[in-house]
């Protein structure tokens, strides 16, 4: 075994991937809107300033699809969507400055974009960002800002983060040793299938380091890292095998075929540890009103210049504040997937005693972060001192529900619910406290204010005009209802 305690005191020494490593392995981000466009097309968008047009007009002539390759041309596009705010735009313009591809290599100008693309959430920007850090490359090295970036990389669940942060770990590099922590992050990329993770594992089971030495699981990790090409881990197989008996390889052979890569999304489940861990400023509810990512939340849970994440159906996502309407308290972001999305409607026909409903996400620190329905009516078409933007509704609302969409019994958005009547107000001035009286902001004022968004509006859905059983709109409703996480 003094091979294998050899190996390991050779492998704790080279755990981060440097970053040429990462860029060769890594694919350039892609694109919301990745279904296939005519260059004609593309070019068309792209010239009247679409930055998912001027993405993938980009893309296609780093790959010479329907047009000649060209790399210059590439980031010309590719500047233009990241000087939009675009995160894969901004990766890439980095990733093309770190490789020298058609700009002069500059591992400092490489530096500043992955660094506006990693503000965004954008984990290969982060994870390359870490490495840049731990490297000193294009920057002064600081392994502590190497944590940061990998630390929320691996949060997200990229493999490569976690390897490299379960080496920093290890080391003690810009964060105190801790076996365990390591042990942990190694063990989520080796879940993920990532080969130097498995290899690591495998070392630390022949060894026992900080586990109980298990030859079986020593074997299966060394196992599933020398099939993937781990030219060490092929090498200790034999090494190992002479230490086990038949039953032992067998055992492990057994596990190792069985052994099935967890999903990266798997990694981004949300838990009340995973969201407490990130330290949110300030929580609300918000909703998808474009099947591109657009959506909706109050001003005061999202306002300029914040940094957001929002909890989907794929896990814990960035998202980026687009325009804001300090007037009437809304403010539309964007994030990047597809998504289902309301209807937004004109409010001027909603009646007094209506039936509204909202889906949202109140308290999550005492209620948890499943969606929270709550039902109830329209009880004045005016707000606080008769404010005609506002609807007084009787849907008991909590800490949380900010930002959700109010929407009537065939799901079409109606308003946003916006604010309480404050408790210490109403009993300063009536001597009693107020029982749940709530108040939403119209949806005709969040029309006007989309209406100065062109590319927003004209992607909104035509309203639902079919009656439907409460059930089936409260599950459209579900679906489109975001946790907004502000940082």
């Amino acid at each position: 075994m003094m091979k294998i305690v050899s190996y390991l005191l050779l492998s704790a020494s080279c755990l981060v991937l440097t970053v040429t490593q990462l860029a060769e392995a890594a694919d350039q981000s892609g694109s919301s809107t990745d279904e296939p466009k005519s260059i004609e097309v593309l070019k068309a968008k792209a010239e009247k300033g679409d930055m998912e047009s001027q993405f993938l007009l980009g893309r296609s002539y780093t790959k010479g699809e329907g047009v000649t390759k060209n790399y210059v041309e590439a980031v010309k596009w590719w500047r233009k969507a990241a000087e939009q705010g675009m995160a894969s735009a901004q990766y890439n313009i980095g990733f093309s400055y770190a490789k020298g591809e058609g700009v002069t290599k500059d591992e400092s100008e490489a530096v500043k974009w992955f660094l506006e693309a990693a503000k965004q959430g954008l984990s290969n920007a982060q994870v390359i960002l870490g490495l840049m850090y731990s490297t000193g490359r294009g920057v002064t090295k600081n392994d502590v800002e190497a944590v940061k970036w990998l630390s929320k990389a691996a949060e997200q669940g990229d493999a490569s983060a976690q390897y490299s942060l379960g080496g920093m770990y290890a080391r003690g590099q810009g964060v105190t040793e801790n076996n365990a922590e390591a042990r942990k992050w190694w063990r989520k990329a080796a879940e993920q299938g990532d080969a130097s993770a498995q290899h690591i594992l495998g070392l630390i089971y022949a060894t026992g380091k900080g586990v109980i030495k298990d030859y079986i699981e020593s074997y299966k990790w060394l196992l599933l890292s020398s099939a993937q090409g781990d030219e060490s881990a092929k090498k200790l197989v034999p090494a190992l095998e002479k230490g086990m008996t038949r039953e032992q390889m067998a055992e492990g052979q057994k596990l190792a075929r069985e052994f099935k890569p967890r999903d990266k999304s798997q990694d981004k489940d949300v838990t009340r540890e995973n969201v407490e861990e990130s330290n949110p400023e300030a929580t609300g509810s918000g909703f998808f009103i474009t099947d591109d990512g657009y959506f909706i939340t109050n001003q005061h849970v999202a306002d300029r210049g914040a940094t957001v994440r929002v909890v989907t159906a794929s896990g814990i996502i960035p998202a980026k504040v687009i325009k804001v309407d300090e007037m009437n308290d809304l403010t539309l972001l964007k994030a990047e997937g597809n998504f289902a999305s309301l209807p937004v409607v004109f409010s001027r026909k909603v009646q007094l005693g209506a039936t509204v409903a909202t889906v949202g996400f109140p308290n999550i620190g005492l209620q948890g972060f499943s969606p929270k329905l709550a039902k109830g009516e329209i009880a004045s078409l005016a707000g606080i001192q008769d404010d005609a933007r506002q609807f007084q509704i009787s849907v008991p609302v909590q800490p949380g529900n900010s930002g959700g969409a109010l929407v009537d019994e065939r799901g079409n958005v109606i308003g946003v619910v916006v604010a309480k009547l404050s408790q210490k107000a109403a009993l300063a001035t009536s001597g009693a406290l107020a029982e749940n009286v709530n108040y939403a902001i119209k949806s005709s004022y969040l029309l006007s204010f989309l209406e100065s968004v062109p590319e927003v509006a004209a992607k909104l859905k035509e309203p639902n005009t079919t009656q439907r059983d409460f059930e089936s709109t409260i599950k459209d409703v579900e679906q489109a209802a975001v946790l907004v996480l502000v940082y």
